[in-house]
């Protein structure tokens, strides 16, 4: 198949990965590249995905901040930058006749832009249910090319169901073969993840310091004002390690050498890459029972999941950690959160999109 994806925009999809959804069409492009299809990836100027054609569409993601994710606000309904970035990626991908085009892409410009291509046209939702996005897709659903609409996990399928029509989920994976594990971690607990409110990094110190064991904290400061005043503060105090991002690759390996890795989320987190991956180092995972986190992690199994903010909660289980086997969490990452398994879910989807659209051409 000749596959279009269209990555988001607001920022690079390079390492280090800034986001969950970036890593997603990272593995995803590369994945189904190595499996003979011809894939072309549409992202934001500078973006790098070896082995995967990127199309360089010129955009500049650093004009695209107003674009940026907040959990606490709707998504823009319209941004002059916005809708000139999308509407520059969308003539580009017109130019090539593709088998399926899979948008990723957070925005109500895509949602309104891919509805003229020729080409079926899927959507993946990698966000909590949000007005502005329902809308475009109600609109993009009374158009001649009406989109398959996709989330990632059961949790998210709800939410969004009460806004508009879910046709299927399609689960995140990750490359499990690729992840080294460990059966014995070390003595500190881990954060990876941007550090922005719905991360929750300013809840993982919090967790760490009740439970008296240091942390480590990886990621970028995709909020600036959260990340100076609720993480970069920390900085120097003791036992609190605050780190800029840095590639999957390395990280995989520090997870591997944690005891846990926290998962704080203070939002209906639609996935957790963050978790999935600790799972396949075999490291077990404290989080908030948010979202999805429980069809990612196994309470009692794979690790713990406690009420949303109970740092209390959370610290407890950190001192109950050793409970859990490494090894399980391994399995449980090798047997449902496998990268193998989403792409070949993907190639089906993509295969009965391809049929529709034959069927409904010939009348």
């Amino acid at each position: 198949m000749r596959i279009a994806v269209v990555a988001p925009l607001v920022t690079p999809i390079r390492e280090p990965q800034l986001g969950g959804s970036q890593a997603v069409v990272a593995d995803l492009a590369r994945g189904l590249a190595e499996r003979g299809h011809e894939v072309d990836v549409y992202a934001a100027a500078g973006s790098v995905i070896p082995g995967v054609t990127v199309v360089d569409t010129r955009v500049r993601a650093d004009e695209l901040t107003s674009l940026l994710y907040r959990a606490d606000r709707a998504s823009a309904a319209d941004s002059l930058g916005g809708d000139a970035a999308f509407r520059t990626v969308f003539d580009a991908v017109r130019q090539v006749r593709y088998d399926v085009v899979h948008n990723h892409a957070f925005d109500a410009p895509a949602v309104r832009l891919a509805c003229t291509l020729e080409s079926p046209v899927i959507h993946t939702l990698h966000l909590p249910p949000d007005a502005t996005m329902a809308a475009a897709l109600d609109q993009a659903s009374r158009s001649a090319n009406p989109p398959t609409v996709a989330t990632v996990s059961t949790a998210a399928a709800a939410g969004w169901r009460h806004r508009t029509r879910i046709d299927v989920v399609l689960p995140n994976g990750v490359p499990v073969n690729q992840i080294p594990w460990s059966d014995t971690g070390g003595g500190h607990l881990l954060f990876a993840g941007r550090f922005s409110p719905e991360k929750g990094a300013a809840h993982a110190i919090a967790i760490a310091r009740r439970a008296e064991v240091p942390i480590d904290l990886y990621g970028e400061p995709y909020d600036a004002q959260y990340a100076r005043d609720e993480v970069d503060s920390h900085s120097g105090e003791p036992d609190i390690t605050i780190h800029g991002g840095v590639p999957r690759t390395e990280i995989w390996k520090l997870m591997a050498r944690a005891c846990a890795v926290l998962c704080p989320a203070r939002w209906e987190a639609p996935f957790g890459m963050a978790a999935a991956e600790a799972q396949a180092a075999g490291t077990p995972v404290i989080a908030y029972d948010r979202g999805a986190l429980a069809e990612v992690v196994r309470h009692g199994k794979t690790g713990f999941l406690v009420p949303t903010d109970d740092v209390a909660g959370a610290a407890l289980r950190v001192r109950q950690v050793a409970m859990i086997s490494r090894a399980d969490c391994r399995r449980h990452a090798e047997a449902n959160l496998n990268l193998e398994a989403a792409i070949s879910a993907h190639e089906r989807l993509y295969n009965q999109v391809r049929f529709r659209t034959r069927a409904k051409s010939r009348g």
